[in-house]
């Protein structure tokens, strides 16, 4: 998947998603990941889904946290129903991208990658995951 764009722009404005199967399987596996961590407080991801993104700034506001919980629900659903699509509208393209940010910090805050050091030190399979979940994100926010 190196070095060909998986996702391109179209004159009429949707989104084309060239991804192979393998790539498609990565990618539902990480919107699965999402929707099964905001559902289960017992999931790995579950506390990196619920803290706040700013614990300074919302961390004894519930109804900040609601709204973020629900804007990210709704983003992993959309996500994960337009796993199978050629192309994607703009909102369909945004939970994506959303879905796959949250999906890339609950992996690193999960797995302990805080820093580079600690990143170059994880395990293959983890490196290529974050490595492929952040080259999908860049590809995908090019079309934005």
């Amino acid at each position: 998947m190196a070095g060909a764009k998986l996702f391109v722009r179209r004159r009429d404005g949707r989104v084309e998603v060239r991804m192979n199967e393998f790539g498609r399987s990565v990618v539902k596996s990480a919107f699965e990941n999402v929707l099964a961590a905001e559902r289960d407080p017992a999931h790995e991801w579950h506390i990196a889904l619920s803290g706040p993104i700013d614990p300074s700034l919302d961390h004894d506001n519930p109804v900040s946290m609601l709204a973020r919980q629900n804007e990210l629900s709704t983003n992993a659903e959309l996500a994960g129903l337009t796993i199978s699509e050629e192309f994607l509208n703009d909102g369909e393209a945004w939970a994506w991208l959303t879905t796959l940010q949250v999906a890339l910090r609950s992996t690193a805050q999960s797995n302990g990658l805080l820093s580079d050091e600690q990143l170059a030190a994880s395990t293959d399979e983890i490196l290529t995951y974050v490595r492929t979940l952040q080259q999908f994100l860049f590809d995908l926010a090019a079309c934005f």
